[in-house]
């Protein structure tokens, strides 16, 4: 199991003081307990995708001179060149999504494991470190798929056009040999077209994957809120303490940390009713904020902008202006 370094250890110079969350969470060794071992299973399966998921998209480099030669010269042959590059990028494209699909299904298993059940959400971080990595995992692959698809337009003009050309039937169809009809049925192709739509589609999944196991679990959702506000505080309080950092045997996962703090303010935000930004909330953004102001601009700015702009709640009223400010751009 993981290593532990103390378990919300209060500060000996006042009795009364907030407790302090000095836990080492061990996203880099964890290994699963018996008791957690059945859903660690499940969702290793799909995050052993995960890095070629990320690879493919960080190399997209879509099919835009070929497109733009068909629609300036709508032949026979400039189309089906068109078609020939678009088509294996489609196919990458629906690998994405169907990604998507299997963490949206993932995430509830491993929510209803770490919240609730009598456990405190410092004693799940404790006693179930296996699977708080695994939802790191889950937050760090949603966060990066997201920064590499808001730099892809090319994404949303390859399937565009695909859908043009699929929506216009025999016109391509009857020049390709059997078996290269086109393979995606209408439905998923307005799924495909909404996912894209959205400018962090796969952080859209996950909010709304752990929303509707609120909505499912209406008894959990103070736990749930709480678990995710829990865990950014531990973060923090492992990037801030040099001898927790000092135990990271990689370089990247201090990032892969500010990375995950990152997405459970954004997740506590879409979650909680009030959101992660009003006077009451339990999560504290400001150090959050203030330690990624802190941090050398290529690692901060992206995690601002996520902050910024995928947030629910940043510009309610209940927003005290100095955190606004704060994130001012």
């Amino acid at each position: 199991m993981g290593k532990l370094l103390s378990l919300l250890a209060r500060d000996d110079s006042n009795c009364c003081s907030s407790p302090r969350y000095d836990i080492f969470l061990d996203f880099e060794n964890a290994a699963p307990t018996d008791t957690e071992r059945d859903v660690y299973e499940e969702v290793q399966r799909v995050l052993f995708n995960s890095d070629k998921i990320l690879e493919e998209i960080q190399c997209y480099k879509g099919a835009g001179k070929e497109i733009r030669e068909a629609i300036a010269d709508p032949s026979t042959i400039t189309q089906e060149r068109a078609w020939r590059a678009v088509k294996p990028l489609v196919d990458k494209l629906l690998r994405f999504y169907n990604h998507s699909l299997e963490l949206q299904r993932v995430v509830p298993r491993v929510l209803g494991s770490l919240v609730g059940g009598g456990m405190s959400p410092t004693q799940h971080l404790e006693q179930q470190q296996a699977l708080v990595k695994q939802f790191a995992e889950i937050l760090e692959f949603v966060l990066k798929f997201d920064e590499h698809k808001m730099k892809t337009p090319a994404i949303q003009n390859d399937f565009s056009y695909y859908r043009r050309i699929v929506s216009r039937g025999g016109l391509i169809n009857a020049d390709l040999p059997p078996g290269e009809e086109p393979h995606i049925g209408a439905e998923v192709a307005n799924r495909m077209s909404l996912f894209y739509a959205q400018a962090t589609p796969m952080l859209k999944v996950l909010s709304e994957a752990t929303s509707q196991f609120v909505n499912d679990n209406q008894q959990d959702l103070e736990n749930t809120t709480e678990t995710l506000s829990t865990m950014a505080k531990v973060c923090l309080r492992m990037l801030e303490n040099p001898k927790l950092v000092a135990q990271f045997s990689r370089e990247e996962t201090s990032l892969l940390v500010l990375r995950v703090m990152v997405g459970l303010i954004i997740l506590y935000d879409w979650v909680h009713p009030s959101g992660a930004f009003c006077r009451s909330s339990s999560v504290d953004v400001k150090g959050c904020v203030k330690f990624l102001q802190q941090q050398p601009p290529p690692k901060a700015e992206p995690l601002l902008n996520a902050l910024r702009y995928t947030t629910k709640h940043l510009n309610s009223q209940t927003t005290p202006r100095n955190i606004r400010a704060l994130l001012a751009a």
